[in-house]
C-alpha cells in the first residue's frame, strides 16, 4: 500500500499544503488523490487554481520546479473530475479501484486527448494547452 493512504485526508492534503510530504511518496496515485480531495471539498474551477498554486509551491519546496508541467496538471485534474463525476465512491480508495485506468493507464488516457507529447512538450509545462484531440467533458 503507497505511503500517502497513513494519513486522513485532511491530513493528508494538509501535508502537501505545508510541503511537508516526502517527495519519494508523492508517487502518481497520491497525486490523484491530491487532485480527488481539493475536488471534493472546492469543485473544479477552485481546485484548478489552488492545485496548480499548491504544486508550484511544492515542487519549489523540495527543488523540483523543472518537474513541473501546467497541462499535465491540469488535464488530471480534468480527467480526475470526469470520473468523479461518474463515481459513486465516497472514499479515494474505493475511486481508484472504480477507475483504474487513472492509476494504470494513465498516460494512454492523455493520449485520447492529446496528439502531442505533453509529458515532454516545453510549451506544455510553461502553459495550459487545450485538448487538440476530443477535450474532457
Amino acid at each position: 500500500m503507497e505511503n500517502h493512504f497513513n494519513f486522513s485526508d485532511a491530513k493528508f492534503l494538509q501535508k502537501i499544503i505545508d510541503c511537508d510530504f516526502l517527495p519519494i511518496d508523492f508517487s502518481h496515485e497520491a497525486h490523484l488523490r491530491f487532485f480527488w480531495i481539493n475536488i471534493k471539498l472546492y469543485g473544479i474551477e477552485q481546485s484548478i487554481i489552488s492545485i496548480q498554486n499548491q504544486l508550484k509551491n511544492y515542487v519549489e519546496s523540495v527543488g523540483a520546479t523543472d518537474k513541473y508541467n501546467i497541462t499535465l496538471s491540469v488535464a488530471a485534474i480534468k480527467a480526475v473530475y470526469h470520473f468523479k463525476l461518474k463515481s459513486n465512491s465516497e472514499n479515494f480508495k474505493d475511486f481508484i479501484t472504480e477507475y483504474p485506468q487513472l492509476k494504470n493507464n494513465f498516460k494512454g488516457l492523455m493520449n485520447t486527448h492529446y496528439g502531442i507529447d505533453i509529458y515532454n512538450s516545453g510549451k506544455s509545462k510553461s502553459q495550459y494547452l487545450q485538448p487538440d484531440l476530443p477535450p474532457f467533458d
